[in-house]
């Protein structure tokens, strides 16, 4: 595979989703070929799946939100991921495989075995080139969540389970320091776009531009 694959993790509030709509509107006007996906939901099947691990307004067991979160990551990496990395394209996406660990292993206690164990199956071992982990206190990004409006199931969650999902992706960091790389949060949206970009720089290779090959920019999976 030839493309590249990156991932952008971190508590609800953190900023990652904008920073990777800016990054891929950077990317874009820099010639790259990017695809905007996210994980839950970056299929048409994974849409129905997001929402019922967001918005199922009965008890859903940890066991059977993992498999949910499994079952989406398996089609969204067969019909998104895989297809567009052959191609050569630069593949953002917002969350993966680390908020599996994170969420459903140190916030709801699951073993992180068996979350590797399915996780392995669902990406065939694929792992993102380098995952952007945004981070800052949970009282502090929960009050960015709160004014929002209608905060859906995860978001609901008490802040002590926030605290364990923050110290899951930071452990996860530690463990994997040449592909997760953490920023601070807290920072302003202009720092942290300029941040995103330079700790980028070395995963990707120059754009590709073939004659007579338009460059389809941006497509929102």
């Amino acid at each position: 595979m030839t493309g590249c694959f990156i991932t952008f993790e971190g508590i609800d509030g953190s900023g990652k989703s904008t920073q990777l709509e800016r990054c891929a509107e950077a990317l874009t006007q820099a010639g790259y070929s990017v695809v905007v996906t996210r994980n839950p939901g970056g299929t048409e099947l994974g849409q129905d799946i997001r929402k019922i691990l967001l918005h199922h307004p009965g008890y859903v067991s940890p066991t059977c939100e993992l498999m949910l979160y499994m079952a989406d990551r398996a089609q969204h990496m067969d019909e998104v991921v895989f297809p567009a990395l052959e191609a050569g394209r630069v593949v953002l996406c917002d969350r993966h495989f680390d908020s599996s660990m994170a969420y459903q292993g140190y916030g709801r206690d699951l073993s992180l075995e068996m979350i590797q164990e399915l996780n392995d199956t669902a990406t065939r071992g694929k792992l993102p080139d380098v995952t952007l982990l945004f981070d800052g206190p949970v009282e502090v990004l929960a009050a960015r969540v709160s004014r929002r409006g209608e905060a859906d199931r995860l978001e609901r969650e008490a802040l002590s389970f926030r605290q364990r999902v923050r110290e899951g992706f930071l452990t996860l960091a530690k463990a994997s320091p040449e592909r997760i790389k953490v920023l601070d949060a807290t920072n302003t949206p202009e720092a942290l776009h300029t941040q995103v970009m330079t700790l980028l720089a070395p995963y990707l290779s120059s754009p590709p531009a073939p004659p007579n090959t338009p460059n389809l920019g941006v497509q929102q999976a």
